[in-house]
Formats: structure tokens, sequence, C-alpha cells
């Protein structure tokens, strides 16, 4: 009987999946030996722990590093290594390590006493500050513990006002540990902790196909749209003008209200995303670094709708959490909004501009242009096979390529690119070789970056233009290094 003989494209791609593997099986044999004291503490938390875990996002391979403390815009591990911060605490860290604002907040808020079980002064001036700079959205405001809370709410809200019980919400959306529509990893489990609401799930960016989705919905029984503007969690993804301009305008004709989740994005400008680009929702989500960097999360919107938690009236709704108002978080987010001030978060996010700007530059040059480089020699050669898919979204997962257009107008679909706005930011690779994603987290860790394993960063206000300068160098050495690599892909 005569071998099976496979096509050409699948022997590259499992000749490059292979050689991606071993590249990667090397990174993590020097990361080990590079950190005892992370992979010691590891092995103790598994002890007590399902997989020495209790947050999911954090658990990286072979083993997480494990940090001692932090300051400024720099984190050191148990094992003695200095990283610059990239990642931010997922968007929650803008303010960097033991800002001394909010720790001396903190520190005059901590002698009165924390559990009051009572209403407080900070909780008062938080809402004001917190409605002054989301204006004209956030007319009212609720405080919550988390983002995930926020979006909980701010759903059960809308199906409360609407008497509707069908949400609109998009894959690759992600609104909290409950309420999480990103498409899972290939092999993985199908089950799910997501709340057992009617969830009607479409796609990101693509108008047509959720006119589809809606217009198979019975009349008048959508509650409400519940959308990122730019979504965070499945790669700093850009909701485009006409899409997020599209949403707003059914919502409003069908009698449905549009929630904007900015627990991430709100950081984007100074007053929102949504506020940046021309549109207003009828209710507005908020998360940690509002509150500090602390415990902390807020939804709120048009007066009318937030009404119905006002316990001075009869029949209203009732929103109960212990530390809805707790003096920490509250003293945290009063000194931190003063801190982000609106010069403040525009640096911020031009530095982040910039940032994108230069990793294009240095992704161009050394993929396409005529630089000196291995071709991947040391780490298994791979000759491109040539780029023909388009880049975008296709049920809320990204393709294997990205558009990218050169400084002479030439456009070539690009296998490595970065996305994002501002001080979010996520660099990418075909999601059909997930070995480079990680082999270039553990490069950037070898040189002394931290961010996510999936890409994802969040610039923090203790950032400059040196540790983005650093950061582009060392992308630029990954590139030169596995340059016949990507390509292959």
């Amino acid at each position: 009987m005569s071998p099976i003989q496979l096509p050409s494209s699948e022997l590259e791609h499992l000749k490059l999946t292979q050689v991606s593997k071993d590249a990667l099986a090397k990174a993590h044999s020097s990361y080990t030996h590079r950190n005892p004291a992370s992979l010691h503490a590891h092995q103790l938390a598994c002890q007590c722990q399902p997989g020495g875990n209790t947050r999911t996002v954090l658990h990286a391979n072979p083993f997480p590093l494990n940090f001692a403390w932090g300051n400024g815009c720099t984190l050191n591990s148990l094992d003695g290594h200095t990283y610059t911060d990239f990642l931010g605490e997922y968007t929650a860290g803008i303010f960097g390590h033991n800002d001394a604002t909010i720790r001396a907040a903190i520190d005059e808020a901590l002698t009165r006493g924390w559990s009051l079980g009572g209403n407080n002064m900070y909780e008062k001036r938080l809402a004001k500050l917190v409605c002054e700079r989301f204006t004209p959205t956030m007319e009212l405001v609720r405080f919550t513990n988390s983002g995930t809370e926020a979006n909980m709410m701010a759903v059960a809200t809308a199906m409360a006002w609407t008497g509707r019980t069908k949400i609109l919400v998009f894959r690759g959306g992600y609104h909290g540990a409950t309420l999480s529509f990103r498409n899972p990893p290939k092999g993985s489990a199908t089950k799910s902790v997501n709340l057992p609401h009617e969830w009607v799930v479409g796609t990101y960016n693509d108008i047509a196909r959720t006119e589809e989705v809606l217009s198979a919905l019975p009349p008048k029984s959508l509650a409400v749209i519940l959308v990122e503007p730019m979504l965070g969690n499945a790669g700093a993804i850009p909701g485009s003008l006409p899409f997020l301009q599209y949403l707003r305008s059914y919502a409003s004709s069908h009698d449905a209200l549009l929630i904007f989740d900015e627990v991430m994005t709100s950081r984007l400008s100074y007053r929102g995303l949504g506020h940046k680009v021309g549109i207003q929702p009828d209710l507005m989500t908020l998360g940690k670094w509002v509150g500090g960097g602390m415990s902390f999360g807020a939804f709120g919107g048009r007066r009318d709708i937030m009404e119905m938690y006002d316990p001075r009236k009869s029949g209203g709704l009732a929103h109960a959490g212990t530390f809805n108002n707790n003096v920490i978080s509250m003293a945290a987010g009063c000194a931190g909004c003063k801190v982000l001030d609106e010069e403040t978060t525009n640096r911020l996010n031009d530095l982040g501009e910039r940032l994108k700007e230069m990793v294009t530059d240095v992704i161009e040059k050394h993929l396409y242009g005529d630089v000196p480089h291995t071709d991947g020699a040391d780490e298994g050669s791979l000759k491109a096979p040539g780029h023909h898919t388009t880049n975008g979204t296709t049920n809320g997962t990204l393709s294997d390529t990205h558009d990218h257009q050169f400084s002479n107008g030439t456009t070539i679909n690009s296998p490595m690119y970065i996305s994002g706005i501002g001080s979010i930011l996520a660099i990418h690779f075909p999601p059909s070789y997930p070995h480079l994603q990680s082999l270039f987290y553990h490069h950037m860790l070898s040189k002394s970056i931290y961010l996510a394993e999936r890409g994802f960063m969040a610039l923090n206000i203790k950032l400059g233009m040196n540790d983005v300068k650093m950061f582009v160098e060392a992308t630029g050495e990954f590139v030169e290094r596995y340059r016949g690599m990507i390509l292959a892909c």
C-alpha cells in the first residue's frame, strides 16, 4: 500500500508546527532554569488550588512568574529579576505600581476605619467625579466590586427597563467571568460558567451578519445590545464607526437599550471611547482603574433608567453589595481620577500610538526590508509559501494574516502585526500557529519585558519613551531571529 501523500501546504504546516514547538521547548527550558523560585511557588500553590491558580488569565506555560513587589513601571519576581511592566494588570494598573498619591489616599482612609456599615463621604466625591468625567452619558451612577458585576447589573437593568429577555452580544466579546463570548481554544471543553440568559450572538464589525441574527428574533424581544467599543480580551480589535453607529440606530428604533462596556476602553479618551467616536449609549460600565486600581466597578447612564434604583421610591429595584462603597476603593478612586487628568490621559494614549507605529515599522523592516537576518536558521529555517488570507474577524476570531500597508503605499498580508487604540494594544500571530505567540512572550521576558502570553498590553502612566524604545528593540530582535518561521505561516 502506498503511503498517504499530504498536500504540500499541509506538509509545510506540519513542519512549521514542529519547528515552532522545538523552539518553544528550548524557551521553556531556559525559562525554567532562570526561575526556580517561581516554579517552587507554583508547585506549592498546586497543593491547595486547581493548577495552582485562582485567576485563569494569569496562568502561563510552563508555569507563571510569581512577583514579590512592584514600583513605578517595574515588577520584581521571586527570583530577583526586574521586568518593565507593559501588561498594566490588564488595564486596571494604569497608575503603575505604588503610586504615591493613591497610596496616601488609602493610608488616610484606613486611619478612619474601613467597614463602617453606612454611607461615607468618599463615595459621594467619587460619584461626582465619575458623572462629571463621563458626561453626557453618565447622568447617574452606581458602584460595584468589579467590571463583571457592573456588566451583570447593567444587563439586568436593561431587562427590567424593557421587560424583554433577548440580549445581543458578539463573538470575541468579554464582559466578565460569567459574560464571556470568546471562542474556546480548539479541543477545549464546551462547558461554560456564563449566566443562563437568552444570549443572541452576533459577529463583531459585521453589519450584514448582525442584521441576519436580529431579523430572526421575535418582534419586541430584544432588551439590550451589550458591546465593547473595542474588543479587549479578544486582542484589541477596534469597532468600526459604521458598525457602532448601526448598533446605536437599531437599538433606538426598536426600543432596546445600548450598553457600552467601557471597563477597559474608558481610559482611551478622557470621557471614554464612546464619547471619542461620537456615540452615546443608554448605559455604560466602568472597571477597576476608576477605583484607583482597587476592587471596583460601576454602571450608569440615563437618569430615567437609573432612577429605578432610587430607594425613596416604591416599587423600585434593589442593588446590594457590602463593599460597593468600601472606603479603600472610594478613596483610591477619588485620588486616581485626579491623577489621571485629561493631560495625563492624552499623553499616555499618545505614547501608545507611538509604540504601535514603531512596532509596525520594525516588523516591516525585519520581515520585508533588505536587512541582515537569520531566516530562523538557528531555530529551523523555512521558506515562506506566500500570504493569501485576509485580515479582520470571522465569527469573533482573527484570521492568519493582516493587511499591512507599507510607507510606499504597497499592501501585503502580514502574519505578525499590532492592533489597538492608544494605550491598549496587542501583538498578533496566526492563530493556527499558537507556538509563535508563546515564543514571543518568552522572548520578551528574556529581555526583561512583561506582557500577557497572548500578546495583550495595557500601558501605565509610569512608562516613558525609553521604555517604548526598549520594547521596540526587543520586538525587532525577535522578528529578525524568527523571520523565516514567521514568513512561513
